[in-house]
């Protein structure tokens, strides 16, 4: 187990890390996000032993750090940097030999080739054996290093990384062969830029910022639009990834603030192409009635706007119909797209109405005042649409 206990580090005058409470325990997969300069590298540093804190205690397997031998340290935790460079031209084979360095006594230099084969086998680094390091690619020499750490049997793993300059196919498989280790008993801590990979792979996410722990918990709770708008200085969309299920994180460039309220009623693709152009432009988006489970609800849910569902394929209840209408009644602008979910709202209300067809990657035809516009073919038609029924065009 890793534990920091209201660990501080100052570099000068500069307070890098304040207060910092963590615990990693085995079997754990622990990822530590945030921005450049928020002291993720500092504290994987303190781990390992290559910094002091300042103030608090950093324990492993029960023992201070700065209690432990660099042999002691080494036998329980691992580290895998971020820079795969190796100065000297070694062979694969080599360079995971030496991860037994701790194992060995200074009498006695056997060589115990049993932990560097199973490294290498699990590290499917074997045909590596005779190549040298330098010749590498970057995925390989970084599942070199991890078979290193491997072979140093250790109880934790710490990562710097290590997914940093790989290709996504390479990112993809250093983390599948972490999150197996730690499947099978070997803890991990590691310090990840990639937050929709660090949502995928890790078991809990802790949110550093300005030197804090800023959050810290479950990805899902953790990848919350408004920490990471804190942490990160800019707006996010958190949504699920439709395939692993998991957080998925976009950042918003420059999303504008219009004192606009639009109302989008229908479902399917159609709608939830209407609903992500309208809220990256900045518009105060409004939804209903839109099917249960439908694709336009969940994003609705995930962007945190105000939703009114119906059960799909049913008449809707009237409160329901009512809610619908009164979001809609608010709005300065109602968009009417082709999916289910009308059921008599945008005739409820006087609000002025356009009608739009898009599809899901954001192109159709956007039509105002109930078609008598001219006909336009992408999502842009739809959001000067908009802007014309408000003035602001």
């Amino acid at each position: 187990m890793i534990s920091l206990e209201d660990v501080s580090l100052d570099f000068g005058d500069v307070t890098v890390l304040s207060g910092i409470d963590l615990r990693v325990e085995p079997t754990e997969f622990v990822g530590l996000v945030g921005p450049n300069g928020a002291g993720k590298t500092s504290l994987l540093r303190l781990v390992n032993g290559v910094l002091d804190p300042d103030e608090g205690a950093v324990v492993v397997d029960g023992q201070r750090v700065s209690e432990l031998s660099a042999s002691e340290l080494s036998r329980r935790l691992a580290t895998v940097p971020q820079d795969t460079h190796v100065g000297f031209s070694f062979t694969a084979e080599q360079l995971v030999e030496m991860g037994r360095t701790p194992h060995q006594s200074r009498f006695s230099w056997r060589r115990d080739e049993r932990p560097v084969e199973a490294a290498m086998d699990r590290t499917e680094t074997t045909h590596l054996r005779e190549r040298r390091v330098d010749e590498l690619s970057g995925g390989e020499r970084q599942r070199v290093l991890l078979a290193r750490a491997l072979a140093q049997e250790p109880s934790m793993l710490v990562l710097d990384e290590p997914t940093a300059s790989l290709d996504i196919n390479h990112q993809v498989g250093v983390l599948e062969l972490v999150r197996a280790l730690v499947d099978d008993g070997v803890g991990a801590i590691a310090a990840i830029h990639d937050l929709d990979l660090a949502a995928r792979y890790c078991d809990r996410l802790v949110l550093l910022h300005d030197g804090e722990v800023h959050a810290r918990g479950r990805p899902e709770t953790v990848l919350e639009r408004t920490r990471l708008a804190t942490a990160f200085e800019t707006e996010t969309a958190v949504t699920k990834n439709p395939v692993t299920g998991t957080p998925t994180v976009a950042a918003i460039a420059d999303r504008p603030d219009r004192d606009v309220r639009v109302h989008v009623v229908g479902g399917g693709e159609g709608a939830a192409a209407a609903v992500r152009a309208l809220w990256r432009e900045g518009f105060d988006v409004t939804v209903g009635l839109a099917p249960e489970g439908d694709v336009v609800a969940e994003l609705a849910n995930q962007l945190e706007l105000e939703v009114v569902t119906a059960p799909a394929f049913e008449r809707p209840a009237e409160p329901r119909r009512r809610a619908a209408a009164a979001l809609a009644a608010r709005a300065d602008v109602l968009v009417l797209t082709e999916g289910p979910g009308d059921a008599g709202v945008a005739d409820a209300v006087e609000t002025p109405r356009i009608d739009a067809t898009l599809a899901s990657a954001g192109t159709g035809v956007a039509r105002g005042d109930g078609g008598d516009a001219d006909a336009v073919d992408d999502e842009q038609a739809l959001l000067e649409a908009v802007l014309a029924a408000v003035g602001l065009l």
